[in-house]
């Protein structure tokens, strides 16, 4: 299996190209959760124009994504936005830094695009749970529909901030995969090493009780809620807090796609096997009766 990581490889891998050697380029590309890219160099060479697509956009930008993404890139950020996307970012190659290791920053930088803007609502959140501190009770209850049918509900309040991840399971055998994983998770926090874990807990079909007042809430068996629960030891200084934020945005696609490889690794232990008893049936030999016996002398008796 291999590792996700938090940045988009083609973006990275392609930026880093034209770079070196600036061409003409018009590359579509999709990343998880169907986020659409647009990467091309619509007037010149040396300047790439790269476009994003996300279908929660409108609530992100309502937790203050363009004002992280103005943070990250400054004035990269165009005025001007493509047709059908929802932000662009025009990238001059001639202004990109000549040493290698500032290089490879900016380019990381770029390709974290998605990343970035799905972390508005986790740094609101954080922020609200400090000040809530001093002042208490609760922070709104942020929800962050990225998929079909699936949402990330965020809410801050005293001493924690509450993540919620709601799933669509397509089978009865991945929700008997997910379930296990996510017990893993639980057991998990009993070493001693990973104590200081985030808790996770685990519900299906039945939302928590934070979030059971939302309406349009679906009921079904194929509906999993998963709950993290983050106290400030989590998102206590930036780099922490930007650590956790890359990897929780993560947390779906690695259950879904474990589940997948774990499926994949059993269907080919059982095709390995069914191979192996073919063979032990190819290598048998079958006795072909003839209709004769011998009797104790040796003689040949033909039954007839």
């Amino acid at each position: 299996m291999i590792l996700l990581e938090p940045q988009n490889v083609i973006i990275q891998t392609t930026l880093s190209e034209k770079i070196i050697k600036p061409s003409s380029l018009d590359v579509q590309f999709v990343d998880y959760d169907g986020v659409r890219f647009h990467l091309s160099t619509p007037e010149k060479k040396t300047v790439l124009l790269l476009s994003m697509h996300i279908r929660c956009w409108d609530e992100l930008v309502k937790y203050g994504a363009l004002d992280i993404l103005r943070r990250e890139y400054g004035a990269l950020v165009a005025t001007q936005v493509e047709n059908e996307y929802n932000v662009s970012l025009e990238i001059d190659i001639e202004q990109v830094p000549a040493d290698p290791e500032a290089r490879d920053a900016f380019v990381m930088s770029i390709a974290l695009f998605k990343r970035n803007a799905l972390a508005a609502p986790f740094e609101l959140g954080f922020k609200t749970q400090k000040e809530l501190e001093s002042s208490g009770g609760q922070g709104e209850l942020m929800q962050i529909h990225y998929r079909d049918e699936e949402a990330i509900y965020i809410q801050a309040s005293l001493d924690r901030v509450t993540v919620i991840f709601s799933t669509v399971f397509q089978d009865e055998t991945d929700r008997i995969f997910g379930k296990v994983f996510l017990q893993e998770f639980v057991d998990a926090r009993r070493q001693p090493s990973i104590q200081n874990a985030p808790q996770v807990l685990y519900s299906n079909r039945d939302p928590p009780l934070e979030i059971r007042h939302v309406p349009g809430l679906r009921n079904t068996e194929d509906v999993g809620y998963v709950t993290f629960v983050l106290f400030p030891r989590h998102f206590v200084n930036p780099s922490t807090a930007s650590a956790t934020i890359s990897h929780i945005q993560l947390f779906r696609d690695y259950l879904h796609y474990h589940i997948k490889c774990s499926k994949a690794y059993m269907h080919s232990r059982m095709r390995h096997r069914v191979a192996e008893f073919q063979k032990v049936l190819n290598r048998a030999k079958t006795e072909v009766a003839t209709g004769e016996r011998k009797t104790v002398s040796g003689r040949t008796m033909v039954s007839r």
